[in-house]
């Protein structure tokens, strides 16, 4: 029977842990992994108000999150925005050869600063668990020292510079996490082209073979559940392999379709809206001159 779990403070990663020491904040809390006492039920779902940068090591343990199972035998490292679920499918409690930490921060802890609106760049909090950063020895370091300051300041008594240094560590930990994924995206280019050829095939052969007519628009969200990936990894994919990311490929096939009903017919444009998918004309119209510099009465009459 699955049990699910849901916490809505960083005190509840404290009882979860069984951590016997007092808080040391009441908004962020970093967890040393090779101290804690961990006993979680097989099939357990657990999700929680707070962010969570979480780097685990365990001999034999799966933890599964969005559609895959992935081992962490190797070590990696999860980037989980509030809400959503992991759901651990072992008894994790059975292993004790286990390493690595957790760092958990609270969304109040950010409001009202920089990095609050910054969070929105930070994509790879929309990836789902076969997605994560695996990160060499010299970058797991680079973490660890980072991780080891934020935990450092942690243990000083709060002042008026507490809030600002605090923040500023885990700014400096999620702008690793940018990079290293960006050097991830490099060293998997093979990958990563096949991705893209699998894509340009799907939209290809779903406006070729009049799929826009029976089922819409296709969405980023279906697009990336085809080649079996999230949509944020998907869409920072193929903007670092092509320039454009998985909406700009949608529009491009779209755009292209649009240019061929409108050379070989003279169907109005509203109807040619209709027929691409849009309730509004007006909404065509501005997409098909963003894209193309012309509007669609302006591209018909110059062919």
């Amino acid at each position: 029977m699955s049990i699910s779990l849901h916490f809505t403070g960083i005190a509840d990663v404290y009882k979860f842990f069984n951590l016997d020491q007092p808080l040391k904040h009441p908004l962020v809390a970093v967890i040393d992994f090779s101290d804690v006492d961990e006993q979680v039920a097989e099939d357990t779902r657990i999700s929680g108000d707070y962010y969570c940068l979480l780097f685990k090591r365990y001999d034999g343990n799966n933890v599964k999150y969005g559609r895959k199972v992935v081992d962490f035998n190797n070590g990696s490292l999860m980037c989980i925005a509030p809400n959503q679920v992991l759901e651990m499918e072992t008894d994790i409690g059975a292993y004790t050869e286990k390493e690595g930490w957790g760092v958990f921060f609270h969304p109040d802890l950010i409001r009202n600063t920089s990095l609050q609106q910054k969070m929105k760049d930070y994509s790879f909090f929309s990836y789902e668990v076969s997605e994560a950063l695996h990160m060499s020895e010299k970058e797991k370091q680079i973490f660890y020292d980072c991780v080891q300051k934020l935990d450092g300041e942690l243990r000083e008594n709060i002042d008026g510079h507490s809030q600002a240094i605090i923040v500023s560590n885990i700014e400096l930990l999620l702008n690793y996490c940018s990079r290293f994924y960006g050097r991830q995206f490099i060293t998997r280019k093979s990958v990563n082209s096949s991705v893209v050829v699998q894509v340009e095939k799907i939209l290809s052969d779903y406006f070729g073979k009049g799929k826009l007519q029976e089922q819409g628009l296709p969405t980023v969200k279906s697009l990336a559940y085809q080649v079996n990936l999230s949509p944020g990894y998907l869409s920072d994919l193929l903007k670092r392999e092509t320039g454009k990311n998985a909406q700009d490929h949608i529009h491009y096939f779209l755009i292209e379709e649009a240019k061929t009903i409108l050379i070989s017919t003279d169907k109005p444009v509203g109807e040619i809206a209709y027929l691409l998918g849009f309730e509004y004309p007006q909404y065509f119209n501005k997409l098909f001159k963003q894209k193309t510099g012309k509007t669609p009465l302006e591209f018909r009459n110059m062919n």
